[in-house]
């Protein structure tokens, strides 16, 4: 068994292998020079601890051994030979292979705009991308973060916490326009202003210049932003270019069925690069999120290993604010039924009905002791393709939980 990629999926995948009772090689490839680690904390802990946390470890090396996965760090597949069954190494070493999966995630969008060579620029993906930030924010430092998503609202809530001053430039009207409704975005917002950042929506970037060390973000109106730091944060494009060159079906991420193989009976993907079908929502689906790429793996893992089961996890995804979170079930849908649960100081909730009544989507911004067990339920009701009434849902004073029922 050859896994390409040592992220979330990659590592979940080759455990799991192990653990469901395969005996052979399991060769697991990473292309960074460190053990697997969790990606979340590279957006929050890392960057805000006083002293450099170091990253948070998937497995260790003694697990790796106990497991006898063969870990090649620090290495790039260079291509895949399907009708040989294997792997070519950027070294110009050959892997064979039984079954092979793919887990090659990633990587952050670049912007498609003059930059100018000697602006100071970072993306954040990587244990290293965090470093290289972490050492230039501090008090007094002026950030500017183009792209309001996930990415770029948390590099803000922790450079902000760092003393520094942070402006969010986006494109579209409103942040977050593809992963929350825009009642929730509202919040976070606000949430994001009160703490001091200012944001600019609407806001397009025409190019970024270099002036005396810093870097000047010129927008299309003729306004600038000077900044010790510029982050691009405007979305991932899925690595795909491995798969494609290989002759395997891509669309939106590497093409799989409903048991994560992909039109190679042999080689199987999980995580952020691939796209599949969900049968909750009747249609194909890419995630970006660690809970997927994590259960994706060790769903393929045990696809792999014969147990021919369609993978259909509700999707989740948290992201923290300051000292609030944000969780999501499920798809949020501007063309469902939105319901709205008012939980006071504590937050506020989003239920999200399809035509035929069943809870699709759910989303709560708020304390973490509100909002994490309502989304848990929800995520139940989800999964159990339930139809609550909008007035239950509505009404703060019923346990979700009797909805379950």
């Amino acid at each position: 068994m050859v896994i390409i990629g040592a992220g979330p999926a990659g590592t979940s995948a080759a455990i799991a292998l192990r653990e469901g009772g395969w005996r052979g090689l399991i060769v697991l490839i990473g292309n960074e020079n460190m053990l697997p680690y969790e990606r979340p904390p590279v957006s929050k802990a890392i960057l805000i601890e006083e002293t450099d946390p170091g990253p948070k470890l998937l497995v260790t090396p003694e697990r790796l051994a106990e497991l006898r996965i063969d870990y090649f760090q620090g290495r790039n597949v260079q291509s895949i030979d399907r009708a040989a069954n294997t792997v070519t190494l950027s070294d110009g070493a050959q892997l064979a292979y039984e079954r092979l999966l793919l887990t090659t995630g990633a990587r952050p969008r670049i912007l498609s705009i003059p930059v100018a060579a000697a602006s100071r620029m970072a993306t954040l993906r990587t244990y290293v991308d965090a470093l290289a930030i972490r050492r230039i924010i501090s008090r007094r430092c002026e950030v500017v973060i183009i792209g309001g998503g996930f990415i770029g609202l948390e590099v803000a809530a922790s450079a902000v916490a760092r003393g520094a001053s942070v402006t969010v430039l986006e494109a579209g009207p409103r942040l977050l326009t593809r992963a929350v409704p825009a009642p929730m975005a509202e919040l976070i917002k606000a949430k994001h202003e009160r703490s001091g950042v200012r944001i600019e929506t609407g806001a397009t970037v025409e190019r970024i210049d270099a002036t005396e060390g810093r870097s000047k973000v010129v927008l299309a109106d003729g306004r600038t932003c000077l900044a010790d730091l510029v982050v691009v944060g405007v979305g991932a494009v899925p690595n795909v270019e491995l798969a494609q060159a290989a002759g395997l079906a891509v669309d939106n991420g590497i093409v799989l069925d409903k048991t994560l193989a992909t039109s190679d009976p042999d080689i199987f993907a999980a995580g952020d690069c691939c796209s599949f079908p969900h049968r909750l929502y009747g249609e194909r689906i890419r995630l970006e999120a660690w809970r997927n790429a994590q259960r994706q793996g060790a769903a393929a893992a045990a696809n792999i290993l014969g147990a021919n089961r369609p993978y259909d996890d509700v999707p989740w995804f948290w992201s923290d604010q300051y000292d609030q979170t944000l969780q999501i079930a499920g798809l949020c849908r501007e063309e469902d039924v939105r319901v709205s649960r008012d939980l006071g100081a504590n937050g506020q909730l989003f239920f999200y009905l399809c035509g035929d009544g069943r809870l699709v989507g759910a989303c709560g911004f708020g304390s973490l002791s509100a909002i994490a067990k309502e989304i848990r339920m929800a995520e139940m009701i989800i999964g159990r393709r339930l139809a609550p009434t909008p007035e239950a849902l509505k009404d703060p004073a019923l346990n979700i939980k009797h909805l379950l029922v």
